[in-house]
């Protein structure tokens, strides 16, 4: 469910026409619904409700800090895998005791400044990153909250490249081998065992993935306690999928049914780190139509935005539908919506039946909210897009659109490349 919808055969996000803040903004434009956000966040959140939880945002889907801001006055935490993720969340105000800290290279200085502030706890997906953990806690005099990532080893059946729990994943430390990384841990002073974490994987559209991994975690933690080890979190990662094309995903109230069906009695508070889910259908790509093109074999119509603001397509083969932000009666075409980076891989859109627009139109790239802004590039030198909120019939700008002097922001030209002759 998404507040996108036509009016008079022109499509609005909630009250206000997506043609006005093209008008005003220009192209091509990230639109969020907050009205979208908030259902969705509390209907995931809702699902939970009478079961002791934490619902930590995904920030690597969208880490824009106005949306991260709504997030945690919702009473959601994040889940980073970055210092720059870590700096975003305290800067949008998130409480630190509901950021988790996963991620598999983390540095030493994001690993002080993760301890410095006071993160509910770091998700370890290596023994070499327990050392340094354990090593920069105690230079700082410190205890580490932890939990260990456990790659289960359960196949989620969706992308390869999104697919991070099988043996195969880089992700993660085998469950095999959990229970002595655990018990290292527990030899190390500076270190507080709290959790169990994993992550399977993205946009996965059954629960049966989910249930299977949670029951190989359930056993884990029940020997984890033989040891005498207290486990308080079971942190279940993210990877709900969403509708993009025909998928079928559960609804966020059968998957908590099941998960905590299965989950039982192991008195843990479950930590969920949903992203797409929560904000992928509460966003779109606004662009317009700078030409069409018929080819000797193919239609294209060639827009303002490309894979550099929309990356999902070029690198999954995604499918995002497209929708005419007026609608007309100048009937239908299959054509490739493609962007104008100089790659044969930039496409928004493939061999689709489409409207036949012309020149000028204003399209929208729905289902654009989770790894859209939040994996856009300049490749090409260009300019990143505008991001903006919609709250009933008002609009806000959450981040401006770049300039080009944004693109040669840091770079410089020593001076002895001006003054000598080469």
């Amino acid at each position: 469910m998404h507040h996108f919808h036509y009016r008079e055969g022109r499509l609005h996000c909630e009250e206000v026409p997506l043609e006005e803040i093209a008008q005003e903004l220009g192209t091509p434009t990230y639109v969020y619904s907050h009205e979208t956000l908030v259902r969705h966040f509390r209907a995931f959140d809702g699902a939970f409700e009478g079961t002791p939880h934490l619902v930590c945002f995904s920030v690597k889907s969208n880490s824009n800090v106005a949306l991260l801001h709504l997030i945690g006055k919702l009473g959601g935490g994040v889940d980073i895998v970055s210092g720059g993720e870590l700096f975003r969340s305290l800067r949008a105000g998130i409480p630190p005791k509901r950021i988790v800290y996963s991620g598999v290279g983390k540095t030493e200085a994001e690993i002080d400044a993760a301890l410095r502030a006071s993160i509910l706890m770091f998700n370890i997906e290596s023994l070499q990153e327990m050392e340094v953990i354990h090593q920069r806690a105690k230079a700082l005099g410190l205890r580490a909250p932890i939990a260990i990532r456990v790659n289960p080893d359960v196949d989620p059946r969706t992308h390869p490249y999104i697919s991070t729990g099988l043996k195969k994943n880089k992700f993660g430390i085998d469950i095999q081998a959990a229970l002595e990384s655990y018990e290292k841990a527990l030899h190390m002073p500076h270190l507080d065992v709290v959790g169990v974490d994993c992550h399977i994987g993205s946009q996965i559209t059954e629960v049966g993935p989910f249930v299977d991994a949670l029951s190989r975690l359930k056993d884990l933690i029940r020997r984890l306690r033989d040891m005498g080890v207290d486990i308080h979190y079971l942190d279940l990662g993210g990877g709900l999928g969403i509708t993009y094309e025909d998928e079928e995903p559960p609804h966020p109230t059968e998957y908590a049914q099941a998960l905590i069906r299965e989950a039982g009695e192991i008195h843990c508070t479950l930590v969920l780190e949903p992203g797409r889910v929560i904000v992928g259908n509460a966003g779109i790509l606004l662009t317009r139509v700078l030409y069409t093109k018929e080819g000797s074999e193919k239609r294209f119509v060639i827009a303002d935005a490309g894979m550099n603001d929309l990356m999902r397509p070029a690198l999954y083969g995604s499918y995002h539908a497209v929708w005419p932000v007026v609608q007309d009666t100048n009937g239908e075409v299959v054509a490739d919506l493609v962007g104008p980076i100089c790659e044969s891989g930039d496409f928004l859109a493939k061999d689709r039946r489409m409207p036949a627009f012309r020149r000028g139109d204003l399209v929208a790239v729905m289902s654009a909210g989770a790894y859209g802004f939040s994996m856009s590039s300049n490749y090409n030198s260009r300019p990143r897009a505008a991001e903006v909120l919609v709250r009933g019939d008002r609009y806000f700008v959450i981040r401006r659109r770049e300039t080009y002097e944004d693109l040669v922001k840091g770079e410089e030209i020593p001076g002895e490349l001006w003054e000598t002759e080469i």
